[in-house]
């Protein structure tokens, strides 16, 4: 049941922490020896699942048997035989796969039921949400009484980046309040700002921010990470946005091959219907959630008004689970399909293969098939 996974480029190529696809839980232990609250408030209780990598992972042919329905999408948690080398690959097994609970028992090394059944409840929570961003998983955590450290939600490194100069246009004029004049961007000074304000550490660089909002240490970080995590979202609707259109009008024209069974066909012509449908609805959805972002936001740079802002950054994270999981399965929608039918390929795929995307893409929005069909 168990598979020795040497996927060298997947492995490797992982860097920094959690995106949506990939909670890379080896990179967040590295440097962690003396933070206290990383070790007081860890994920697993297991320490090999506090340093595995976990990835929504597209299920194979040869892979199915493992499970005892049909899966287009899994949750897979790798642990590395060589956390500094991970070209070597790892072992690893699928949440929910056949002997599952015995496999977590085998490999989590418990002592006796000692924090196993914890450990199963938050593999089940990481499985059931669309996407693996760090802000959808710490509110989903928070929702089920799980206080897990801060360090488990960074963004990773190269998602840093790509957000950097996205952040910097976006905060321009609440840096110009705080400092008191027009900053570049680039200059240091604001360079550290926007810097930390992505990080997630909340210190003395936010500060100016902190006086500006008026916001005492704890309610500020609650604030900062809110903050963070509409920027992040803002980010990722404009990283994937403009390939929506493309992708549903691919999944609307798609014709499967050798379809034998008339129910599946059915299913296949409904599902494209409410798949299309459920992205148009999420894409409102989530823009109107922004909209209340980009007001509040203008009240404090336009009006200098801070007290609406910081109002709204304290009510913030009751937004971010039904947005993070409608922007979590568009996103999923579109990286799924893109990487099973790349660019400039044929777009061609047994009916049997496409209803199990389909049924998944359909679970990503919690809709539940009413049309049935044989298996």
């Amino acid at each position: 049941m168990v598979n020795v996974d040497r996927s060298f480029r997947s492995l490797s190529s992982l860097g920094g922490a959690s995106t949506s696809r990939v909670l890379n839980l080896s990179s967040i232990a590295r440097g962690r020896e003396d933070d206290a609250s990383y070790k007081a408030r860890p994920l697993f209780v297991s320490p090999a699942f506090n340093r595995a990598i976990i990835l929504r992972h597209r299920v194979r042919g040869d892979e199915t048997y493992l499970f005892s329905g049909r899966r287009s999408v899994a949750t897979k948690i790798i642990i590395p035989f060589d956390e500094t080398d991970l070209k070597l690959g790892g072992r690893s097994f699928f949440v929910d796969q056949r002997g599952y609970t015995d496999v977590v028992r085998d490999y989590g090394n418990y002592k006796g039921e000692d924090g196993i059944d914890r450990d199963l409840e938050v593999l089940r929570l990481l499985d059931s949400v669309p996407s693996l961003d760090p802000f959808l998983l710490r509110e989903h955590l928070r929702m089920n009484q799980f206080d897990v450290a801060d360090a488990y939600f960074e963004i990773s490194q190269a998602d840093r980046k790509r957000m950097y100069e996205f952040v910097s246009k976006n905060i321009q004029g609440l840096i110009a309040l705080a400092t008191g004049h027009a900053t570049n961007p680039y200059a240091a000074s604001a360079s550290k700002l926007i810097s930390a304000l992505l990080s997630t550490d909340v210190d003395e660089k936010l500060e100016p921010l902190r006086l500006t909002l008026g916001m005492d240490g704890a309610d500020f970080r609650e604030g900062v990470f809110s903050w963070r995590g509409f920027l992040y979202y803002k980010w990722a609707m404009t990283n994937f946005w403009p390939q929506v259109g493309a992708v549903m009008r691919a999944l609307h024209a798609m014709q499967p091959t050798n379809v034998q069974i008339p129910e599946t066909g059915v299913y296949i012509r409904d599902a494209k219907k409410r798949i299309v449908e459920n992205v148009k609805i999420a894409g409102v959805d989530v823009n109107r959630s922004l909209n209340e972002y980009d007001n509040a936001y203008d009240q404090l740079v336009a009006n200098s008004n801070p007290k609406v802002f910081r109002e709204f950054l304290l009510t913030a994270p009751r937004m971010f689970l039904e947005m993070g999981e409608k922007i979590g399965a568009i996103s999923h929608i579109v990286s799924f399909w893109r990487y099973r039918f790349p660019k400039g390929t044929a777009l061609r795929i047994d009916a049997e293969e496409l209803a199990a995307i389909f049924q998944d893409f359909e679970a990503s929005f919690g809709v539940i098939s009413q049309q049935a069909y044989a298996a």
